[in-house]
């Protein structure tokens, strides 16, 4: 699009030739008088052919030498106006260029870049002219030319050009009141870019620039609803991109953020949508990215929150509710991952109705079906499949799809024979033939018979010779009536016929003894009845009865210690063989609730309970425990006892019986089978993860290092605890027990040294919905310091929160600030003396964060910081002769340096000490100029 030239006004034209020019105006008419002659050169060119290379590397020469005389007197406005119309002669010229190649053919990308360089040099040359008198807004005027041309750099995927147009742009706007543009196309213009710059932010894999420029961009839509669906768009696009990489590891997290982003936008777009038009469009938008949602929601196992969205697509706008193919299709696959068949199989049923579902999609539905339910959706998977015969057209390659999933693998005699039957059904259809009887699908055909030719095998090898009969007889459906198939028509008659064919004690006594027992209780002679109890056992008459029973006369004489005594004695009998009066687990059980009831006597109810789980472990669960219920109800005692215990002692900082009790919970848990490990997987991972911070607290407490054994036995622990915690849902774990898994995890495997797992485990975690930016930082700093020292997980931590905290709405730049410092440092330590480049990165990450920031949002001490220390890390390349070293620390430092308030006069120093150090480098060692370090 050509832009009009401006108008020179009267006042203009008189100041446009003075009486007499000074030397300095002498040199910036004779620079302007050759680029106007390259411009000429350049609008005379014909636009069908390719420009010369040369073109714009003189102009951007001549450009140069134009800004070392920069900047023009106030005075001189008729300079500046020169400019700017050259700038817009140039940029129209390069509008022509580009429309010629449009309206011909594709021009070369080469032909491309140069008419793009121009537009740079266009854009460049406006910013130099800056205020002119006259002229309304120079400062948008200028940065659309930075806009338009940084949008033609990203489609020539030249993305650090893209981004210094974009950035130049927000330099020049961030200077303006926002709350007094009132023009429509210039408040449109901030918010383009914002999202261009968004968009090659993402390209080049800045993520936290990305998403922090996108969530800048929500005050600027000033009310409008083409605004709120431009942003909501982009939040779409980016989570569209994430998902199209096929990442784990939290990119589902990342997903929905993004979708919730879009989502949000959507409904306050609706809001304040005036025409029937924008209504429609949000309204397409918004179920859009529901479907997104759901989709995300389904891959992550999340089956109710898919449900729920597609019940509100369906419900939204009653009648006129979103209809859309893939809703049966997630509301089916969600159904079954809940276990709820009869609703997946209404929204199967319900697909045979909607034509818009293609072939492909209701296919793979009925398979993913089937797939689910087995033997039970034999009889849904046929009446669908006959349903949509009747409804569309179907292709025989669908049709074996089908019955090849109907046939499956049987799952026994039982399952062949149901499975056989339905599949006889389907394949004797006459309109089922019918799909086959082409010779277009001849390949189909041979494979439908070679399906119920195996079927019919399978059936004859089990014996099953009824369904074996038919099988061979519905094979032969799909065998043409030719001379070259009559030798396999023949085979299956011979298999057929052959199916049919087939289808046809002394004194002391006990008594006296227990007396003596029961008087020692009533004396009060605790020693004298745990005496007595030894005598009741070497009576000839003596049977464990008595022993229950003088357990429960100690109990209810409140002698505990007697009681523990005579029940001990009991649990001796169980291994004689003989029958007992009461189970052992009942006897375990109750030792441990009389010693409960006594002071310090962990450590005995931890040997009972070691004892118990023993021998259930040699016994079985079900032999001593009990079966079903009963034994749950046991197994859950004796694991809540455990944990109780467990938990007292870590109160008391007594931390190995604590250990040793936190222990026992995850044995007892999984003593019942995998069923009940599954229903009590979060006190399960709970204890595994307590039992290693009890260990690691004794250690602290005792000043010991755990030996080596304890702490392989204590990473065995935690990878249970990991697996349990990756099958758990979101709601069911708690962010702080997550967080004191990977602490953990992360110390143990550092005493290993191995390093990868530490990394392995803080990237998932970061990938989780427990995971917050605060967990990160402290995973961060506990990662870069102390005997733990990980460069690489300290820098991942502390990344991946730099984004977390960057994705707010409204970021606390005091964190992001010690965030962005701390990298530094570790990238100094781990990188710097091989890859300078890395830590530079940081302070340019560091100055892209700054950019379109208001004065002090940053803070301003650690911007001095950055400033000062990138310009000081210049002087060692200087002395080396490392000259583009050294220039790109100092560009650095100075561009950092702008954007600090109270650092003017180190900025001029650095511009000074810049220039000066531009012009000498040619001519002198590079040791004669050295920049001072900035105190």
């Amino acid at each position: 699009m050509r832009i009009a030239e401006i108008s020179t006004p009267e006042h203009f034209q008189a100041a446009a030739a003075p009486d007499s020019q000074s030397p300095s105006q002498n040199q910036h008419n004779q620079l302007l008088s050759q680029i106007q002659s390259k411009i000429k050169q350049t609008e005379s060119h014909p636009p069908g052919t390719p420009l010369p290379d040369s073109l714009p590397s003189e102009l951007r020469q001549l450009l140069t030498n134009l800004t070392q005389l920069a900047p023009f007197p106030a005075a001189n406005n008729s300079l500046k106006l020169h400019l700017w119309k050259l700038s817009y002669r140039l940029w129209n010229a390069c509008v022509d260029f580009s429309n010629a190649a449009a309206i011909r053919s594709p021009s070369s990308n080469r032909s491309s870049q140069n008419v793009t360089k121009l537009r740079h040099v266009a854009a460049d040359m406006l910013s130099l002219a800056a205020d002119v008198v006259g002229v309304h807004s120079p400062a948008i005027k200028s940065a659309s030319f930075y806009y338009k041309t940084g949008l033609a750099w990203h489609d020539h995927k030249i993305f650090d050009l893209a981004s210094t147009c974009f950035e130049r742009a927000t330099d020049l706007l961030s200077k303006l009141d926002v709350s007094k543009i009132l023009d429509a196309e210039e408040r449109k213009l901030l918010l383009d870019l914002n999202l261009a710059r968004s968009r090659t932010a993402w390209e080049i894999s800045d993520k936290n620039l990305a998403l922090t420029l996108l969530n800048r961009s929500k005050t600027l839509l000033f009310g409008s609803s083409a605004h709120f669906i431009a942003l909501a768009n982009q939040f779409l696009a980016f989570a569209k991109a994430v998902l199209s990489r096929n990442e784990n590891n939290g990119s589902f997290n990342d997903v929905l953020k993004l979708l919730n982003e879009a989502l949000n936008l959507c409904e306050k777009g609706l809001s304040i949508s005036r025409t029937r038009e924008e209504t429609v469009e949000i309204k397409e938008l918004k179920s859009k990215t529901m479907r997104f949602i759901s989709a995300v929601h389904l891959q992550n196992g999340e089956f109710e929150s898919v449900i729920k969205c597609v019940k509100v697509l369906r419900e939204n706008g009653g009648e006129k509710g979103d209809h859309h193919a893939s809703l049966p299709v997630l509301a089916m696959k969600a159904w079954l991952g809940l276990g709820r068949y009869s609703e997946a199989e209404k929204e199967l049923k319900g697909m045979v109705v909607n034509k818009g579902i293609p072939e492909g999609v209701w296919v793979s539905a009925v398979e993913t079906y089937f797939h689910a339910v087995g033997n039970a959706g034999v009889e849904t998977t046929k009446g669908v499949f006959l349903g949509l015969l009747e409804r569309c057209h179907v292709s025989a390659r669908a049709a074996l799809r089908v019955i090849h999933r109907v046939v499956g693998d049987g799952n026994g005699i039982e399952g062949l024979r149901t499975r056989g039957k339905v599949v006889a059904e389907l394949a004797s259809d006459e309109r089922v033939v019918a799909l086959f009887a082409s010779e277009a699908v001849a390949k189909e055909r041979t494979a439908m018979h070679a399906v119920l030719w195996n079927c019919g095998s399978g059936n004859f090898r089990l014996k099953d010779y009824e369904t074996s009969a038919e099988m061979f007889e519905k094979s032969m459906l799909y065998i043409p009536h030719d001379l070259e198939n009559r030798v396999i028509r023949a085979k299956g008659y011979r298999v057929f016929i052959s199916n049919k064919m087939k289808v046809q004690a002394l004194d002391p006594n006990i008594i006296c003894a227990f007396l003596k027992f029961k008087i020692c209780l009533q004396k009060n002679d605790h020693c004298g009845a745990t005496n007595q109890i030894q005598k009741m056992i070497s009576c000839p008459d003596f049977t464990p009865d008595f022993l229950s029973l003088a357990a429960h006369e100690a109990v209810a004489s409140r002698a505990l210690p007697v009681a523990v005594a005579a029940l001990s004695n009991f649990l001796n009998f169980y291994n004689s063989g003989k029958p007992m009066p009461t189970t052992e687990v009942v006897v375990l059980r109750t030792l441990v609730t009389i010693l409960s009831q006594d002071l310090d006597k962990e450590a005995e109810v931890l040997k009972f309970l070691k004892q118990a789980h023993k021998r259930a472990s040699e016994l079985g669960a079900e032999s001593f425990l009990g079966k079903g219920e009963v034994g749950r109800r046991e197994q859950n005692w004796f694991a809540v006892t455990s944990w109780n215990f467990g938990a007292k002692c870590g109160k008391e900082k007594n931390y190995e019986l604590c250990a040793e009790f936190l222990r026992l919970v995850s044995g007892f848990y999984s003593l019942m089978g995998v069923g009940q490990m599954e229903e009590n997987n979060v006190t399960i991972c709970k204890s595994l993860i307590m039992t290693v911070s009890a260990m690691i607290a004794s250690e602290n407490e005792n000043t010991t290092p755990l030996p080596d054994a304890e702490v392989k036995h204590a990473v065995e622990l935690l990878e249970r605890a990991g697996k349990i915690l990756t099958s758990l849902s979101v709601g069911n774990i708690e962010g702080d027990i997550h967080f004191i898994y990977v602490l953990n995890a992360y110390d143990m495997h550092g005493r290993l040294n191995n390093l990868e797992s530490q990394h392995h485990i803080v990237k998932n975690f970061a990938g989780t919905k427990t995971c917050s930016p605060q967990y990160l930082l402290q995973i961060g700093l506990n990662a870069s310091q102390g005997p733990r020292f990980n460069a690489e997980v300290a820098t991942f931590a502390l990344s991946e929160c730099l984004s977390g905290f960057l994705s707010s709405p409204s970021p606390n730049y005091q964190d992001v600030a010690l965030i962005v410092r701390r990298l530094i440092a570790i990238a100094s330590i781990h990188k710097g003396n091989t890859d300078d480049d890395a830590v530079l990165s940081m302070y340019k990450q560091a100055y892209r964060i700054m950019v379109g920031l208001k004065e002090g949002e940053y803070p301003t001490e650690e911007g001095k910081w950055l400033a000062m220390t990138a310009w000081n890390r210049a002087a060692i390349p200087v002395r080396m002769g490392e000259i583009n070293v050294a220039k790109k620390w100092m560009n650095a430092g100075l561009e950092l340096a702008r954007k600090v308030a109270g650092m003017e006069t180190y900025q001029a120093y650095m511009e000074d000490y810049v220039a000066e150090f531009e012009k000498k480098f040619h001519t002198q060692i590079a040791g004669e100029i050295q920049p001072q370090k900035v105190q």
